[in-house]
Order: structure tokens, then sequence, then C-alpha cells
């Protein structure tokens, strides 16, 4: 395998190059204030759809009607939240983190298995070992305060 952070771990293929993997969202527009104020009210809603809306409006009293009207909610929510400034950012940090999981060397399952049992003996003894310091710390106070 090569080493090679600009080829695929696995397949060995290339992988797309962004020149500018981190842009900053410098200032936002007025319309953006507007989606996440509205994105808010609709996700607070949903939070408090099963409470009160059966209260209010009658064919809520059914559990999917309300499980729709809070999918619905956040859904909305979410493609508000997509149309802003910082949305269309977090969607692009989401696919230059999908592209940098390809360049990741991952560990076999030797390797996995190996380290895990490291860890593992390495926790066990330190148990010990500060088990050992508490009871000796507790039979020495012990004789002091007899």
């Amino acid at each position: 395998m090569s080493n090679d952070k600009s080829r695929d771990a696995l397949s060995d293929a290339p992988i797309p190059q962004r020149n500018n993997s981190a842009e900053v969202v410098t200032s936002g527009s007025p319309l953006d204030i507007v989606l996440w104020v509205i994105a808010l009210i609709l996700l607070v809603g949903a939070a408090m759809v099963n409470q009160y809306l059966p209260a209010y409006w009658p064919p809520a009293n059914s559990v999917w009607v309300r499980v729709g009207v809070i999918i619905a909610c956040v859904v909305v929510a979410l493609g508000l939240l997509y149309a802003t400034h910082q949305g269309k950012g977090f969607v692009r940090l989401l696919k230059d983190a999908r592209l940098e999981l390809r360049r990741v060397t991952w560990p076999t399952k030797q390797e996995t298995v190996t380290t895990s049992w490291q860890v593992l003996l390495v926790v066990v003894i330190t148990a010990i070992v500060l088990w050992c310091f508490d009871y000796g710390l507790g039979w020495l106070i012990k004789l002091i305060i007899g």
C-alpha cells in the first residue's frame, strides 16, 4: 500500500483534491437570520408537539399523527438550515470529512485485536495497583486512628 495521501488506501485510486478546503463564512445575509429563527421555532415546536398538540387538534390524539408532525417539523427545520450559508458550509465539511476518511490507513484485524488486549491488560494492571494503594492507605489510616 502506498503512503501517498492523495490516493485511496484500499484501492490506490486517486482522491479528488480541493484547493480551498477550509472556507470560512465571513458574512451571512439577513435571510439567514430569518431562516435560523424559523428553524429554531420549528425545532422547539417539534419538542412540544407531544405534550400540547392533542389539546388543540383532535386528530393529534393518535401517536402516529404526533410522530408524523414531529418528523415533518424536524425535516423542514433541517431543510431551512441547509438553505443558510452555515448549512451549506456544514454540508461541505461533511463531504470533505468523507473524502478524508478514504485517506485513512485502517489497522488490520490482527492489529486491532492485539492493541485491544494490550489496552485491557494495562487497565487491569492499573486497577490492581490503585486497589493496592487504596487498601494500603486504608490499613495505614486504621492503624493511626486506632
